[in-house]
């Protein structure tokens, strides 16, 4: 039952996946992935935006720069009278300015002398207007006089400042530095600017400031240049919910789906093939679930197939014991109702054996999962078993005998000790019921590399060839010829092979040959994995 299905599942190949370094599960990490794919593609446009801004604004300044040194030295050089204490001549500077400004429009160019006072703006040449919002509408008290509202804290006005900013830019070139950066003007805008001092020898003359107002422009271009990136995130985004959506939304709901139909018994098995086939959790999943459901499948047929062996095996001496009873009160022969008393008696007693074995059979599968497995002296538990034996001998009755290993390792194994010792006595009783009167059953225990045989050999007529499996079926009761009827109920051997499967060992049979290949009686062998601390 459960063993076939266990047996089919270790046979199946174990797929890796070529993924199977990284850490976390396969759809654990398809999921991480895909999501971080989208990220990565945002990061990396907004990274790449950020260098091509940089690199826009750094070749803007260098522009500024070059183009500023050649207007500063030109007015340095035509601009300045008076010796030994030079100055700037400040029309004459004023109309180089315009001049030399190449674009006017877009950018703006201011010339300060060595006081800081404004003696050129080339936006008065293009008539350029500051435009800005008039601030909100003040308040009136009751007389009608406006009243200044406090400024939120830590707030300064824009005009101001750009003018402390442009300040601190002047202060630091008239002091001979040449400086560059960006800052906000007075109408809010972030623009480009370049300062650099016109100097006559050692002597400051005065200040050019050059401004570039296209940061605007770059920034918008950055902007635009990110939507790509930004599309192709949510692409991935998308197509990234809708393959998880596929790869699992859609095959849970059909596993759901599965589940229910066996529990609404529609069907007995789970059998989802292409999911199956799958390397990754899902696959694992749908395979565990299709074994799951097989082996409850197999496990209801069994059930079945039991409950019906068991009305048939109880039926018969039921049969038994109604035509003796029904022929009783007919008989008046007193040798008659002995023999009619002693065919109740073997009824009764077989009764009893089948409804005792019966039950053993039906808790077994709970017993060999409640006790957990531990260290088991075979040696030891074979020898009490046989003890019993001894103590309880009648005249007449097969003796058991047990050829205690000599020279070896301790004969331990990982088990259960109750059903261990359920196998032995279930062999032993086999055997003693087939074994002559006053006949011996031998029991050895030997190891064999890593693996316990416990033998167990009677003098009986042994068993059929065509029969060394079948005896291990449930209700198998065919006997020599002479044997007592009722003396067995069939499940005796078929429990003996289910605990040693579920111990990982196996139970097998043979004829022992003796003298010109007679058979000299039967032998069954158990074997179990050896225990290794």
């Amino acid at each position: 039952m459960a063993s076939a299905t266990d047996t089919a599942r270790a046979e199946r190949p174990q797929r890796r996946s070529r993924l199977a370094w990284l850490p976390g599960t396969r759809l654990g990490r398809l999921i991480i992935g895909l999501n971080v794919l989208g990220l990565a593609i945002l990061v990396g446009g907004a990274l790449v935006m950020n260098e091509l801004r940089r690199g826009l604004v750094e070749a803007r300044i260098d522009s500024l720069t070059t183009q500023g040194e050649l207007m500063a030295s030109i007015i340095e050089q035509a601009a300045t009278v008076g010796e030994p204490a030079p100055a700037m001549d400040a029309a004459y500077a004023n109309d180089l300015v315009l001049q030399l400004l190449a674009n006017p429009r877009g950018q703006r160019a201011r010339l300060f002398d060595a006081q800081g006072k404004v003696v050129a703006d080339s936006d008065w040449v293009v008539d350029r207007v500051e435009r800005k919002a008039l601030p909100p509408a003040r308040a009136r008290d009751e007389a009608g006089l406006h009243l200044d509202l406090p400024r939120p804290e830590g707030r300064e006005p824009q005009p101001q400042a750009a003018r402390r900013a442009l300040a601190g830019e002047l202060r630091r070139a008239l002091a001979g530095e040449h400086v560059s950066g960006l800052r906000r003007s007075g109408e809010g805008e972030e623009v480009v600017s370049v300062s650099i001092p016109i100097q006559h020898v050692q002597a400051v003359l005065g200040v050019l400031t050059l401004e570039a107002r296209d940061v605007d422009e770059i920034i918008a271009r950055e902007r635009a240049a990110l939507i790509p990136f930004i599309l192709i995130a949510t692409g991935v985004t998308l197509l990234s919910s809708i393959m998880l959506s596929r790869l699992i939304a859609q095959p849970v709901r059909r596993l759901s789906r599965a589940a229910d139909r066996v529990r609404m018994s529609r069907a007995r098995a789970i059998s989802l093939p292409d999911l199956a086939d799958r390397d990754d959790e899902l696959g694992d999943l749908t395979r565990s679930l299709e074994d799951m459901t097989h082996a409850l499948s197999e496990r209801m047929d069994a059930i079945e197939s039991f409950a019906a062996d068991v009305a048939h095996e109880i039926r018969n001496p039921l049969t038994s014991l109604r035509s003796a009873v029904e022929t009783l009160d007919l008989v008046k022969d007193p040798s008659a109702r002995e023999r009619l008393f002693a065919v109740l008696k073997n009824d009764v007693q077989r009764l009893d054996r089948l409804v005792t074995d019966i039950s053993n059979a039906s808790r077994l599968d709970a017993e060999l999962s409640r006790d957990q497995p531990k260290p088991v002296d075979l040696e030891r538990l074979m020898t009490d078993i046989v003890s019993l034996y001894d103590a309880t001998l009648k005249p007449g009755e097969p003796q058991v005998r047990f050829a205690r290993p000599r020279g070896i390792e301790p004969a331990r194994v990982l088990g259960r000790e109750g059903p261990l010792g359920q196998i032995f006595r279930n062999l032993i009783d086999n055997a003693r019921s087939f074994s002559p009167p006053g006949g011996t059953v031998s029991v050895a225990i030997h190891r064999a590399r890593d693996e316990i045989v416990v033998t167990v050999a009677d003098e009986g007529p042994g068993v059929p060839p065509e029969n060394l499996e079948t005896i291990f079926e449930r209700f198998y009761t065919s006997r020599p010829k002479g044997a007592a009827f009722g003396g067995n109920s069939g499940l005796g051997l078929s429990i003996a092979r289910q605990i040693a499967e579920a111990h990982g060992g196996a139970l097998k049979a043979e004829n022992r040959l003796g003298a010109g290949d007679q058979v000299v009686g039967a032998l069954f062998s158990l074997t179990l994995p050896a225990y290794a601390p």
